[in-house]
């Protein structure tokens, strides 16, 4: 699931339609990203008021209204997923690591375990993974967080090493993603 649903006023404009270098919207590389590891559902929050189209069964959820936290965006798009078919994780991605590998994706959701976390380099990174009894509950407000944060270390969350830059590479202005763009294409 891709958290994009921000009105991105660092990025000057909603990250999910900010383009990378080779063309591709955020929104667009980042389902890319979660289809080339199978994930189904992919369920993608937007900002108020936008749309967008994208192949592969994408659910896009536009949020209710702006200002939302992060946390209550979540929560959306877990109730969105719940509804559809059976599945058992939810790897959980912002939508400004759009430079995250497939393979990242498909190593958390094999961790087998309540909550885990992708790390590379000794850091934390994105996405983290929760499994579905972890998702129903947060997204029936019993696990509350106020953050994703606190609901990871409420569950114990497992460390998954990963040999992957783009968990880190944060992109929330024009000059982040340049620098993360120029770290991650030289396979740093």
């Amino acid at each position: 699931m891709i958290l994009a649903g921000g009105r991105g006023e660092r990025y000057g404009g909603p990250k999910a339609f900010a383009e990378l270098p080779d063309g591709r919207t955020f929104l667009a590389a980042c389902c890319d990203m979660l289809a080339g590891a199978d994930c189904d559902p992919i369920v993608a929050t937007l900002p108020p008021g936008r749309t967008a189209a994208h192949g592969g069964g994408v659910v896009a959820v536009t949020l209710p209204e702006p200002g939302l936290t992060m946390f209550d965006s979540l929560r959306i798009a877990l109730n969105a997923a719940l509804c559809r078919r059976e599945w058992e994780v939810a790897v959980i991605l912002p939508v400004d690591h759009p430079l995250v590998r497939s393979a990242t994706v498909r190593m958390l959701a094999a961790a087998d375990a309540r909550a885990a976390i992708a790390v590379h380099a000794g850091k934390h990174g994105h996405p983290v993974a929760i499994a579905r009894e972890v998702a129903e509950r947060v997204a029936g407000g019993e696990l509350a967080g106020p953050t994703l944060r606190d609901v990871m270390r409420l569950c114990g969350a497992t460390a998954v090493v990963v040999d992957d830059p783009g968990v880190h590479a944060n992109c929330n202005t024009p000059e982040a993603l340049a620098a993360a763009w120029r770290e991650v294409s030289s396979g740093a």
